[in-house]
Parts: C-alpha cells; structure tokens; sequence
C-alpha cells in the first residue's frame, strides 16, 4: 500500500514575497511532498499588489521548487487545507511575538477541522525581515537586494515609481 501523500499549506498574504518566506517555502518542501502557498483575500488589509499579482509574483519565484503549489484562496485556512488534501499549515516565526499570536490561530485551526501547524524558526539572516519593512525601504528608494529576488525588486520600484 502507497502510503498518503504528506501535503502542508504555507498561508499569508505575500505582499510581496521575500526571501525570508522563500526560505520557509523551500524548507517545507524538504519535509513535505507537496506544498501549497495560499495566497489570502484579505479586505482589511491594504495590499500593495493584487491577490493575482501576488500569486504571480510567488509562482515566478518559486520555480526552482519542484513540489510547490501557489494559489489564492478566500474564506478559513482550514477549507483550503481540506480542499488541497493538506493536513498540516507551516508558519515561520521571526520572534516571540509571532509564536504568540500564531500558537492562538494553530489552536483555533486544530480545533475546527484538526488541522496541526508546524512551526519553523526563520533563518537569523531573514529574523527582521517583513514584507512591510520591504515595501518601505523600496518606497525610498532604498536597496532591498539582500531581501527580496528581483523580479520583486523591479515591481516594487514599477509600482512606487522609483528609478
């Protein structure tokens, strides 16, 4: 008997992508057959990039990754990871404070469809590192370089109309 395909669903809002969340996707898909990065809608947040300009941007960064999955999803984590055959959601955590507020979300998670979280600590290179902080230094003209790849670089600076 082939045993069940080992599937996780790396969740967040990606906006945009860094080489820190590079670096917990590839991670992930050393421990896990398939991984999905799921995109969320979120109307709460102001994004800089569509969801759909986000999903691009991932699956162009990621293609070195054979075993991962991009899409965007609407609605509970927990639906995209029933939905997907996923059993597992991975979160890196940068601090204490991402642990406390993530440990909170995995409880709620595993208590509407037993879905388990598996948290990886961020490399210390990407520890600081944000998709806000990204946004802000490139806002000012600033070298995101070390931070993110550069087919996001050149969209940011596109976007916020820096030379």
């Amino acid at each position: 008997m082939k045993p069940e395909a080992r599937i996780a669903v790396c969740p967040g809002s990606f906006d945009p992508v860094t080489y820190g969340h590079l670096d917990i996707f590839g991670r992930a898909a050393q421990l896990y057959d398939e991984v999905w990065v799921a995109v969320f809608h979120n109307a709460s947040k102001n994004a800089l990039f569509s969801v759909e300009e986000r999903v691009e941007l991932l699956r162009e960064t990621t293609t070195d990754i054979p075993n991962i999955r991009v899409a965007s999803f609407r609605g509970l984590v927990v639906d995209f990871c029933q939905k997907h055959g996923a059993g597992v959601l991975v979160k890196g955590v940068r601090a204490v404070s991402d642990f406390d507020y993530e440990l909170q979300m995995a409880q709620m998670n595993y208590g509407l469809r037993g879905i388990e979280t598996v948290f990886i600590p961020t490399n210390p290179l990407y520890s600081f590192l944000s998709s806000s902080m990204v946004k802000d230094v490139a806002k000012w003209g600033g070298d995101i370089s070390p931070y993110a790849p550069e087919i996001v670089q050149s969209r940011l600076i596109e976007r916020l109309g820096q030379d």
